[in-house]
């Protein structure tokens, strides 16, 4: 069965005007998207290159979660680091307004809303919509001549990372993917808080969706590498959702779990150190983060090994000894003593723990995780 996404446009989308909203730095764009009910749109956008760089530069697709729009200081953030960035709109509003009440562009697509379409065309849905305008941004931001249109990666918070999520696969030109909170296996009927979406909504209507937009039917064809941006209890995408989607991804996934990340745009979404250092290492060829090489568990013992360029500060054993839903769970803390030149250290698992992972944090303050594990059976439907 072909893909819903397999006619969306890769050429360079026209552009227009855009209205001038006074953010320092950036530049302002209207693209056009596509048909909409029969009708033409346009999609907002902002962007911008970093000065005085020599020869062509990196680039980032940066795409907002629910209640967002283009964020200015996003595109700001990525710009300062040293790459070419843009920062779409994908509910067919501008950036004129507050948050979650942004002001609609009358030639804009259509807004958030996951089932108020689902019996329409595909084309005109949103999650349509938002996938086929992340790959025309892409498309733009490559057709800039200060931009080397082989190092371009994504990032996108909630809901931007699960429409990262479906775009990547269908587009094979990104060289990483970095989701933040969102993922897939967020629409099947779990009793453990990771079904996310239509709990209130009929069984058909959330299998229509499923089968439709859930990216879990995209990631076997993401063959990049993913850095997985979390917390603990993230409110919406469980640590079963993400465990679970990185297994199906081709790709190979590392992993940055915080425990009790708040769930935000500003500051916990937008500024991780470790996407900056995942996209200096793969865009730029600079040091890799903290590689966790294997881990693993023996009766009750559990360890990790690893490789890194930069020192290592702490090592965490993560562990909860709750079950039920993954968002209410304790989460604690036991911490390891690294010995000197040791790239492998092991600890008691702490007697009725249901769950565990190991956190390693550099001198940086960079954390890398290892995949979160069950202390019996493994993540399952």
């Amino acid at each position: 069965m072909s893909d819903v996404f397999s006619g969306i446009s890769f050429d360079v989308p026209l552009t227009f005007p855009a209205p001038d909203l006074g953010e320092p730095e950036v530049q302002s764009i209207l693209f056009e998207g596509p048909n909409y009910q029969g009708n033409p749109t346009k999609v907002f956008a902002f962007y911008g290159f970093p000065e005085n760089q020599k020869g062509p530069v990196p680039g980032m697709i940066l795409v907002h979660g629910g209640g967002g729009t283009a964020f200015a200081e996003w595109v700001r953030l990525w710009v300062r680091r040293g790459y070419a960035a843009i920062a779409l709109d994908t509910c067919g509003a501008l950036p004129i307004g507050k948050y979650s009440n942004w002001q609609r562009y009358p030639e804009g697509g259509p807004s958030f809303d996951l089932f108020a379409a689902i019996d329409k065309p595909a084309t005109d849905q949103w999650m349509y919509h938002a996938v086929a305008n992340v790959v025309r941004a892409h498309s733009l931001l490559r057709s800039f001549p200060n931009v080397d249109e082989t190092r371009i990666g994504i990032t996108g918070i909630s809901w931007g990372a699960v429409i990262s999520c479906n775009a990547a696969p269908i587009d094979g030109r990104f060289r990483f993917v970095a989701p933040v909170y969102g993922c897939g296996y967020i629409s099947h009927p779990c009793e453990d808080g990771t079904q996310f979406i239509g709990q209130d909504e009929s069984p058909e209507k959330v299998k229509t969706w499923n089968s439709l937009w859930d990216p879990l039917h995209r990631l076997p064809r993401l063959e990049v590498p993913l850095l997985w941006v979390t917390g603990t209890n993230d409110f919406a995408f469980t640590l079963r959702a993400v465990m679970l989607s990185a297994e199906c991804a081709a790709g190979p996934s590392t992993f940055c779990i915080r425990p009790r990340m708040p769930h935000g745009h500003e500051g916990p979404g937008e500024n991780p150190e470790e996407i900056r250092a995942f996209a200096d290492h793969l865009l730029q060829g600079k040091d890799p983060l903290t590689t966790i090489l294997q881990d693993g568990q023996d009766q009750q013992l559990v360890w990790v090994e690893w490789k890194t360029e930069v020192p290592i500060s702490t090592l965490k054993l993560n562990y909860t000894l709750e079950n039920g839903n993954w968002q209410a769970r304790n989460w604690e803390e036991k911490s390891v003593v690294l010995e000197s030149g040791v790239t492998r250290a092991a600890t008691d698992l702490p007697s009725g723990a249901v769950a565990w992972y190991f956190n390693i944090e550099d001198k940086a303050g960079r954390v890398m995780s290892s995949p979160v594990k069950l202390a019996s059976g493994n993540f399952a439907l």
